[in-house]
């Protein structure tokens, strides 16, 4: 059975691409502040973007601000995603930024809402409410999540930095660790993942010591190849893959954003290449 982190990894394969292309449509770089012109936006977005996309991330905040109309429009956004993957003959994963975290009967409702009303392939969740409000989700087979781990936000640091000592340990660790080990434990059927923000690599290489399987979605990293490579150095697992890189307004307020893409796919792939062909080189010497 196919898994949402087996089909990612395809699509990775399929486009030479870790690039998640960010589906935001800030009311302030729309014409008009009218879901018709957020639709527009992003639709221009996807046919521009799609071939260098290893995913899209629609978030919903921006939709959901216009209303009824907001929710259609997004449905929309989804359907065209979905007509361009066909038309290319490779599916494209659909991870919808919802940050979703409630007891288990409405988290139930909200993935009801998100695979079956959306039929998005993935969802982010904020995992404070424990085990039981990330199950509905994971009952969902083919379907993936990621977890709020370390945000890229600066008031990250106000809970997430907190050192917890959890039963059964006799060392504090801090609570993005412990999330990280929780969620490489929860990934029974290969269908968890975490969000950690490209802007603290230094806790993404920690965090990825403690998940060492699990995909990372790392918001946060701009175009510029320094922190490209930083952050694929503390994110990538030992495969090369196992990061996926979510940039939305280097692209979409780029003169052309298509190119935008290309170009951040085409850099990121370099990256990836040279530190696997140094990677190997350090094999051989040792």
């Amino acid at each position: 059975m196919e898994t949402f982190f087996s089909f990612l990894e395809k699509r990775v394969d399929n486009s030479s691409s870790l690039l998640c292309v960010g589906l935001d449509p800030h009311l302030s770089d729309l014409p008009s502040p009218t879901a018709a012109s957020a639709l527009t936006f992003c639709l221009n977005l996807v046919h521009q973007t799609a071939r260098y996309a290893a995913a899209f991330k629609p978030n919903a905040a921006f939709f959901e601000v216009f209303g009824a109309e907001g929710w259609v429009a997004l449905k929309q956004v989804i359907e065209a995603i979905k007509e361009e993957s066909d038309r290319m003959g490779s599916r494209i994963p659909i991870i919808l930024d919802a940050k979703r975290g409630d007891i288990s009967s409405t988290a139930a409702a909200y993935a009801q809402s998100a695979f079956e009303h959306l039929n998005v392939d993935c969802i982010t969740l904020n995992p404070y409410l424990g085990k039981d409000s990330i199950e509905p989700f994971l009952n969902y087979k083919e379907r993936g999540v990621f977890l709020l781990c370390k945000t890229s936000n600066a008031g990250s640091m106000d809970l997430q930095n907190l050192l917890v000592m959890p039963m059964g340990s006799d060392m504090p660790m801090p609570l993005y660790i412990y999330v990280a080990k929780l969620a490489q434990q929860w990934n029974e059927k290969n269908n968890v993942g975490l969000v950690v923000g490209a802007t603290h690599p230094q806790i993404m290489e920690m965090i990825r010591a403690a998940a060492p399987d699990l995909w990372l979605l790392a918001p946060g990293v701009g175009a510029q190849g320094g922190e490209l490579e930083i952050t694929l150095k503390a994110g990538l697992r030992a495969d090369g893959k196992g990061l996926l890189l979510p940039i939305s307004r280097a692209i979409s307020r780029a003169a052309n954003p298509g190119k935008a893409a290309a170009e951040i796919r085409d850099s990121i792939l370099e990256i990836r290449t040279a530190l696997r062909r140094n990677k190997q080189t350090g094999e051989q010497l040792s």
